[in-house]
């Protein structure tokens, strides 16, 4: 991992076909500055799966919610989803910069917006064909508004793909 810039480095996804996803990191800010190991997961599963299923993304509809640098909605756009990545106002120029470095391998479509869970979704596709989360449960307040967010984006044919790493506090385990 590179230092590209003044605190900027670069993290690499190889991808089946030897492509490499370059993805923009920050050294400071928070939680979703850095790509973290659920999102790889989430990732290479999505691409393992269109391997094993060719097509199963192309021409779908899907929003990733808590983006961050926007590493799993931009592996589904190159396996041809067309696909929204959503996150917090500031977050959106580190997502249209990785977007914008990784466009050569996009073969679906991919948007960067705002998007704050608990809020008024009618700028989004209805009913998407995905809805993808890597590594968004950190915080328990946060989870009725992904909650609710979740129930006004889908319908009963959206397929929700989630990867997280579950998480303990010291005082969870009596330190």
């Amino acid at each position: 991992m590179a230092e590209l810039e003044s605190g900027v480095f670069v993290r690499e996804l190889e991808r089946r076909d030897g492509a490499v996803l370059e993805i923009r990191q920050l050294s400071s800010g928070d939680v979703g500055c850095v790509v973290w190991d659920a999102a790889i997961v989430l990732a290479k599963f999505m691409e393992r799966r269109e391997s094993a299923e060719p097509g199963l993304f192309t021409g779908k509809a899907a929003v990733e919610l808590g983006s961050g640098t926007g590493i799993v909605g931009i592996m589904a756009a190159t396996l041809g989803a067309d696909v929204t990545v959503t996150d917090l106002e500031d977050l959106q120029d580190l997502m249209i910069m990785n977007i914008k470095r990784n466009s050569a391998l996009i073969t679906g479509s991919c948007q960067a917006k705002v998007l704050k869970w608990g809020e008024d979704v009618s700028g989004f596709s209805s009913s998407p064909d995905y809805i993808l989360i890597a590594d968004c449960i950190y915080y328990e307040e946060s989870l009725q508004p992904l909650l609710k967010t979740l129930r006004d984006l889908a319908s009963g044919e959206t397929c929700i793909l989630c990867c997280y790493e579950e998480r303990t506090t010291a005082a969870e385990n009596g330190f």
